[in-house]
């Protein structure tokens, strides 16, 4: 095998290894681009179930049928933290998976509701990327990203910055990533 297919790298003759994860230089590389991630994926209702049961949410629009027909919903809301996550989830596997650390999620937006049922796919747009001073073995980037429903409306978003490795093929090397 000669040609190694782009997103993999050659670990030994007849053996290759999927790529995840950026590090600094490819992230230094593409300020101002966006990246569509994909799959989508489509909230299920034992998800939706799940979160509300582990975070203790007893908010009746996420959980009532008869409190939302009573008040104009035809349909329960899925929990915004469920939303979140899936949105940053989707993320993961092409900006962050050799992150360190996260550092901080600001100005989070919920913009449309959320149903069981819905497909959600993301976007991030990278914004900056620089040397950590306190740990130059790190970059910290910063990433707006944005979750939209299956008929393109957003309906989150959110600013994330978090470390990555300076090096990207170091930390592969090192964890046989």
């Amino acid at each position: 095998m000669s040609r190694v297919p782009q997103g993999f790298r050659r670990i030994s003759e007849n053996r290759i290894r999927e790529s995840v994860g950026l590090g600094l230089e490819d992230f230094a590389g593409i300020v101002g681009t966006v990246i569509e991630h994909r799959p989508a994926r489509t909230v299920t209702e034992t998800e939706h179930v799940q979160i509300l049961a582990l975070t203790g949410n007893e908010a009746p629009v996420h959980s009532d049928i008869e409190f939302c027909n009573r008040t104009g919903r035809d349909q329960v809301l899925v929990c915004g933290i469920l939303t979140m996550n899936i949105v940053l989830g989707l993320t993961v596997r092409t900006t962050s998976a050799l992150t360190t650390a996260n550092l901080a999620l600001d100005e989070v937006r919920f913009e449309q509701p959320v149903h069981v049922g819905d497909t959600l796919r993301a976007q991030s747009e990278v914004l900056t990327a620089r040397r950590s001073k306190s740990h130059p073995e790190n970059g910290i980037v910063s990433c707006r990203i944005s979750g939209y429903n299956q008929h393109d409306q957003r309906v989150f978003s959110c600013t994330r910055t978090f470390l990555v490795p300076a090096d990207a093929s170091v930390v592969r090397d090192t964890t046989n990533y």
